[in-house]
C-alpha cells in the first residue's frame, strides 16, 4: 500500500513527508518502511529522522544541503518505496493491574460493564504495534486496543503520574516513561524503565516494534523494579505479527 503524501517544508531546516490525518497502520507500516529507507540511503546533510503515526519529519543541516534538493531526493526515494514485510521485536511487558499500581483500574471495568478478570483478558489480548515513540523520551504509544475498552480521555488530567504506568486514552493504550501530567486512565504499572539515560541505549523500544503484556503480582513487580540491571524479555516475530 501507497498512501497518499506530500514533502513539505518543515521549518527553515525540516521536511515532512505527511499521510494526512488518519491512524493506521498500512500507513505507520509505510512510514516505517520511509524511515528506514531514509536512514540506509544516508542522504548528505540529514541530521535526524523522526517518524510518527502518519508522517515523518527530516531535519537537516542546510551548510550541506538545500530545502530544495532534498525535497527532490526524498521524492525520488520514497516514489519508489516498496513496503515488505520484516522482522521486529515483540516484547514481553509485564503489568500490575489495579489498586497503586492502576488507580483507574476499577472505575474503568465498572464503566465497561467487566470484571477484573475480563478487563485484564482483554487488555492483555492483542500484540500492540508501537506507532510512535514521542511526548517524552522512551513514551510509547500503541495501536491495537480492543475497540470495547476505547474511553474517552479524563474531563480533568492529572498533574502527575507514575513513570511505567500502563494507560488507556481514546483508542490508544501507552506506557509511560517518566514521571508526568496525563489525562489517561491509569489500569496498571509496568517495572521496565523504557528510558534510562545511563544506558547504552537510552529508550529501551523502538517504532515498529510489538508489545505483549502479561499480568504480575505487586511482589513480581517490586523485586523486577529493585533489579537495576533486569531487561523484558523480547523474541523475534514477522512485522508485527503474531509468529505462527
Amino acid at each position: 500500500m501507497t498512501p497518499t503524501y506530500q514533502i513539505v517544508p518543515l521549518a527553515d531546516q525540516g521536511v515532512l513527508i505527511d499521510c494526512g490525518e488518519t491512524i493506521d497502520i498500512e500507513i505507520n507500516r509505510w512510514i516505517d518502511a520511509a524511515a528506514r529507507a531514509v536512514r540506509v540511503a544516508g542522504i548528505d546533510g540529514i541530521t535526524g529522522i523522526v517518524p510518527t503515526y502518519r508522517s515523518l519529519a527530516i531535519e537537516y543541516d542546510s551548510v550541506m544541503v538545500t530545502q530544495r534538493e532534498l525535497i527532490s531526493r526524498l521524492g525520488q526515494l520514497v516514489g519508489a518505496l516498496r513496503v515488505s514485510h520484516r522482522r521486529c521485536r515483540r516484547w514481553r511487558i509485564p503489568v500490575t493491574y489495579g489498586g497503586e499500581f492502576g488507580i483507574d483500574f476499577d472505575d474503568f471495568a465498572r464503566r465497561h460493564g467487566l470484571d477484573r478478570e475480563a478487563l485484564i483478558a482483554l487488555h492483555t489480548a492483542p500484540d500492540y504495534r508501537i506507532f510512535m515513540i514521542g511526548f517524552m523520551p522512551g513514551f510509547a504509544y500503541l495501536g491495537g486496543l480492543n475497540a470495547r475498552l476505547h474511553t474517552p480521555r479524563r474531563d480533568s488530567p492529572r498533574t502527575q503520574t507514575p513513570a511505567g504506568s500502563v494507560s488507556v486514552g481514546g483508542q490508544q493504550t501507552a506506557v509511560s516513561s517518566v514521571e508526568a501530567p496525563s489525562g489517561w486512565h491509569l489500569l496498571g504499572r509496568t517495572p521496565v524503565r523504557t528510558f534510562a539515560p545511563e544506558r547504552q541505549t537510552p529508550v529501551l523500544m523502538e517504532a515498529g516494534d510489538s508489545i505483549r503484556f502479561e499480568p504480575i503480582d505487586s511482589e513480581r513487580f517490586t523485586a523486577l523494579r529493585n533489579d537495576r540491571d533486569w531487561l523484558p524479555e523480547w523474541e523475534w516475530i514477522d512485522d508485527g505479527r503474531p509468529s505462527p
